[in-house]
């Protein structure tokens, strides 16, 4: 297990996709909570003014900047290893994009793009973190899905099916470390419309009207408290009702085949 190497001391809590939306906010909610931090996103400007925000009300902190594109498959590595130095109390897999159009129709290169980010970047930052501190008191993996990780949400199909699989191999790595009885708490949360960047990128706009394009909607903040309440509870889940907006911590919902007789034996 990688733990207090290097200089740094104290714990810290990682986000990525932090230069805006939810993981901005979460940010500003575990600075809250007096967590150290490690914030990262393309976007450095917008880091650093997170930062500047963060230690304008909590000086004492240590908040760490990473700037590099987690789309770019050798970037993912290079940026786990460069972390070796810091105990990692709580990594939050927030970045990812999404996108609305027809199968038939969608910019393939864009996808490949989402495809890299939600699903490649946060496998390899997972498991690697799963790696070297499954063990450890206390940690815990939060991937960030969505309501539309567990319902197909028509012109968004590739989107959903991507974040599908963040919802189905983070509630199998949940149950894999409850029944090798590692430490480590795996969590996935799954948000309804929320007011931040991923209206104008979903759609290749410039501009995008919340009101008018959602009857409802949620705002960061009230996702980043969400992402409290999940990282503070036992569930495995905290999912937003797609009709209702309300919120709901809950098990596992996926069916697990933990104690079938088809199983495949270990040997």
């Amino acid at each position: 297990m990688v733990q207090g190497m290097g200089k740094h001391t104290g714990k810290y809590t990682v986000i990525t996709g932090a230069s805006s939306g939810i993981g901005y906010e979460a940010a500003k909610a575990f600075a809250e909570r007096g967590k150290n931090l490690v914030i990262i996103a393309r976007r450095e400007s917008n880091l650093e003014r997170l930062k500047r925000e963060i230690l304008g009300n909590h000086q004492d902190l240590d908040i760490v900047i990473r700037s590099t594109d987690l789309s770019v498959p050798e970037n993912v590595c290079q940026l786990y290893e460069g972390l070796k130095g810091y105990e990692i109390e709580t990594w939050i897999n927030n970045a990812g994009f999404g996108n609305y159009d027809s199968v038939a129709d969608q910019d393939l290169d864009k996808i490949a793009m989402m495809l890299n980010l939600n699903i490649e970047a946060l496998t390899i930052l997972s498991s690697l973190y799963v790696r070297d501190y499954k063990d450890a008191e206390g940690t815990q993996l939060i991937n960030i899905s969505s309501c539309g990780g567990y319902t197909i949400v028509p012109t968004a199909v590739t989107y959903c099916a991507a974040k599908f699989y963040v919802s189905t191999f983070t509630e199998g790595l949940a149950r894999e470390l409850e029944e090798t009885g590692a430490k480590m708490k795996a969590k996935v949360l799954a948000p309804a419309a929320t007011k931040t960047e991923f209206g104008m990128v979903a759609n290749n706009v410039s501009e995008y009207d919340y009101d008018k394009s959602f009857g409802t909607y949620h705002t960061s903040q009230q996702v980043a408290g969400f992402l409290l309440e999940l990282y503070d509870s036992e569930k495995v889940v905290g999912l937003v009702d797609r009709e209702s907006f309300s919120f709901r911590l809950t098990d596992p919902l996926f069916p697990y085949a933990g104690n079938s007789s088809h199983n495949q034996q270990r040997i």
